[in-house]
């Protein structure tokens, strides 16, 4: 089939989630900038993982005074019910740092801190709506004595309203308002670059009956490999390919694959990725009907075992925030992929929300709990009442690191949260491993250029969000991703679009 080329853009965006559409709306900034919008969905699809996302945004801010102001008007009364202290630069630092071993890009996570607050702000001015995460992880009328306050963790407080939907579609109206500069363009997926060498003239889309060319600056935003379980199972190893995708169908890793064989660099955990506890029963792919409903975040005030009957992580080990994303890796390394996150009726009122969708398995008795779950009965039995003894007495504060451990007694220890499961009826959720995205991809500098694998930059070429490589590893502070698209999607679009009107490019760099 022959391509047909179509008019020039000064910027083409490949993806329409959150990344790309804030490459989209910054690079619409610069005057007379034309810029086009390939996204592989039908428009009914469009949103990519941003739209089944939880859509937390993890910045740096000074506490209420510089959250407050973001949120919603319609959702005002959530500041009466919370105090919010600062999340520094030093304490974000931290958290990148621990999550990833070390193995983090210390430049481009020194960017997204400089413009993480003034980039929500700025989606702000654009349309996005924004409200605390109170209500997304706790049910208010269990949890709220009279005129207490709960004090938030200061890193995970801002998601988007109405979560990832809500982000979407707030993003994609902004971009509809930009009729006259920004054109979409749906079920346009792109199935290669236009290069010649190290310079990038556009690129290639796959339609039914012909190939369309695209010319212009290329930002590509169009995902990690996690959606392909062809890729999953090459990076990430036995089992991977039949786990369940949280996300879009649509983020294959085609245009990862294609830029590096034209060239570009890779970088990164290609081993690791974004992984979290989800209902047994959720769908194999995402589904737009219940998006990210079927996630199971409660776990650190549970005891969660496996088919064999046995604990297998610390569920206490810090806040659910800076350890979801891997739990559900360590799940998926269980026989059957298969857990079971255990309360009492201590603890039921901490569910998240999100659990009213599952079907909750209820026991008068352990022994019947084990016999309705299908567990070692044995084993299990013995894993209940030895982490029963194990446990100390203190006060327990589902708010905060309370330090009510295990200490020493138990091989795998609870670093928090560890009170007896002895109060009947006993609850027990069936979870799973589901992907949402990978960790590594395309090397990239601290604007968001590509460089190929000399270390040199790609003229006219950009990745931003999941498909740019080298930022997270074995673990993820919950809100960091969206935040890190955001910020470099922001500085991509302005650079190309900057870049076509003085059609001026950058071809050799080190790095």
């Amino acid at each position: 089939m022959s391509a047909k080329v179509i008019q020039d853009y000064d910027v083409v965006v490949v993806g329409g989630g959150n990344a790309g559409l804030v490459a989209a709306l910054s690079a619409a900034e610069t005057p007379g900038t034309k810029i086009a919008v390939l996204e592989a969905a039908p428009k009914e699809e469009r949103g990519g993982n941003s739209r089944f996302a939880g859509a937390i945004f993890r910045v740096v801010h000074n506490g209420s005074s510089d959250i407050f102001p973001l949120v919603h008007e319609t959702m005002a009364k959530d500041k009466d019910r919370v105090t919010i202290g600062p999340y520094t630069r030093e304490m974000y630092a931290r958290d990148m740092l621990k999550t990833s071993k070390g193995y983090c890009d210390k430049e481009k996570m020194e960017v997204m801190f400089d413009h993480s607050l003034e980039v929500v702000q700025w989606m702000h001015s654009k349309g996005v709506k924004w409200q605390l995460t109170l209500s997304k992880f706790y049910d208010e009328t269990k949890i709220h004595g009279d005129g207490e306050k709960i004090n938030m963790h200061a890193g995970g407080c801002l998601m988007a309203k109405h979560e990832g939907v809500g982000l979407t579609d707030d993003i994609w109206a902004a971009v509809e308002e930009k009729s006259d500069s920004i054109t979409p363009f749906y079920g346009h997926p792109v199935v290669d670059l236009l290069a010649t060498g190290d310079t990038v003239h556009g690129v290639r889309v796959r339609l039914r009956d012909t190939f369309l060319d695209f010319k212009g600056q290329v930002i590509l935003a169009c995902g990690g490999f996690e959606a392909s379980p062809r890729l999953r199972r090459q990076f990430l190893g036995e089992g991977w390919d039949l786990v369940i995708v949280r996300g879009t169908r649509f983020n294959t890793g085609r245009m990862m694959e294609k830029a590096i064989a034209a060239g570009a660099g890779d970088t990164g955990h290609f081993g690791g990725c974004h992984a979290t506890p989800q209902d047994i029963q959720a769908p194999k792919v995402g589904d737009l009907r219940v998006t990210d409903k079927m996630s199971r975040y409660s776990y650190p005030y549970s005891v969660m075992v496996n088919l064999d009957g046995h604990r297998f992580m610390d569920e206490g080990e810090n806040q659910f925030g800076l350890t979801y994303a891997k739990t559900g890796g360590a799940i998926g390394r269980q026989p059957g992929a298969t857990a079971y996150q255990i309360f009492d009726q201590k603890t039921l009122h901490l569910l998240e929300p999100r659990y009213s969708t599952a079907t909750p398995i209820i026991a008068d008795t352990m022994e019947e709990l084990a016999d309705k779950i299908g567990v070692a009965k044995m084993e299990f039995l013995n894993t209940i009442r030895t982490f029963n003894d194990a446990t100390q007495p203190g006060e327990f504060n589902p708010f905060k690191l309370d330090g009510l451990n295990t200490g020493d007694k138990l091989a795998m220890p609870k670093s928090n949260w560890a009170i007896p499961l002895d109060k009947a009826p006993f609850v027990a959720y069936g979870v799973t491993c589901g992907i949402t995205f990978t960790y590594a991809g395309l090397k990239t500098d601290d604007e968001a250029r590509v460089l190929n694998n000399e270390g040199l930059v790609m003229s006219n070429l950009y990745a931003v969000g999941e498909i740019s490589g080298g930022f997270f590893a074995f673990n993820y502070p919950g809100g960091a991703g969206l935040t890190k698209g955001a910020v470099f999607g922001k500085i991509a679009g302005k650079a190309a679009a900057e870049a076509a009107k003085s059609d001026q490019t950058v071809v050799i760099r080190n790095n």
